[in-house]
């Protein structure tokens, strides 16, 4: 169907030099649009042809206006945004300080949403229609051990989405959000033994860990012409982890 084509579109995605933003850049292309790549670091990962990658830091106060001013001076018919940066600093909660707990916040939460404001306002100065999607969690719905910060983190995400969807609605700019469950990325690597990975097969319906390319589908429709009267929305993407109770014995 030409509605879930996103030729003609040119987006943004942070975060996106690895793991599941790795994925929703590539697969964005794949749906026809042009892409702006973002990473911390100034090495680019391996980019789809036409593509350009932006180096910044989204925990600086001034990073995320930064990188919108840079992405659009690259691509002026921005018209598309993935808020994907953010990542895991937690230690058990009575061992947590301020240096991780501010860390997380700054990255996850408050990139994000100077990160959209930042985008918004070029959008509205142009009079242009657009839209944004979130990465958010299943951990900003039910928390995990020795995550609070993370799993806060995530479910200011989830609000984020939602208080940014009405905020946008009059200038025309959707905004949802995914929330990915248990997907393998550099970010868990070190924290799935076998005996993890085969409690999460027993608990998750579809019987095996996520992809990082498993979001990607998601994101595609969420910013394409077929979600033209989504906002506000999260699609969750875990298949099936947080739908039941215990899991298989």
């Amino acid at each position: 169907m030409p509605n879930f084509s996103l030729a003609g579109s040119t987006a943004l995605v942070t975060g996106s030099s690895q793991g599941i933003g790795f994925a929703l850049a590539h697969g964005l292309h794949a749906a026809g649009a042009q892409v702006v790549f973002h990473g911390k670091d100034t090495a680019a990962p391996q980019l789809p042809a036409g593509s350009i990658y932006l180096a910044e830091d989204l925990a600086e106060p001034e990073g995320p206006a930064r990188l919108v001013r840079a992405a659009f001076a690259q691509r002026p018919e921005l018209n598309l945004l993935v808020c994907n940066a953010g990542s895991f600093f937690d230690v058990p909660f009575l061992e947590m300080q301020p240096e991780p707990w501010e860390k997380t916040i700054n990255l996850n939460v408050r990139g994000s949403y100077f990160t959209a404001q930042a985008f918004a306002r070029e959008l509205v100065a142009r009079t242009r229609a657009g839209a944004i999607v979130t990465t958010c969690s299943t951990n900003g719905f039910q928390p995990e051990d020795d995550s609070t910060a993370y799993d806060i983190s995530k479910g200011a995400m989830v609000m984020l989405t939602r208080t940014l969807a009405q905020s946008l609605a009059p200038h025309h700019i959707r905004v949802n959000g995914i929330a990915p469950g248990l997907i393998r990325t550099p970010l868990n690597a070190g924290l799935l033994d076998a005996a993890k990975i085969r409690h999460y097969e027993k608990k998750i319906l579809l019987g095996r860990l996520g992809e990082p390319d498993d979001c990607a589908g998601a994101v595609v429709f969420l910013l394409s012409p077929a979600a033209r009267y989504i906002t506000g929305q999260i699609l969750v993407v875990d298949g099936g982890l947080t739908l039941g109770q215990i899991g298989r014995m």
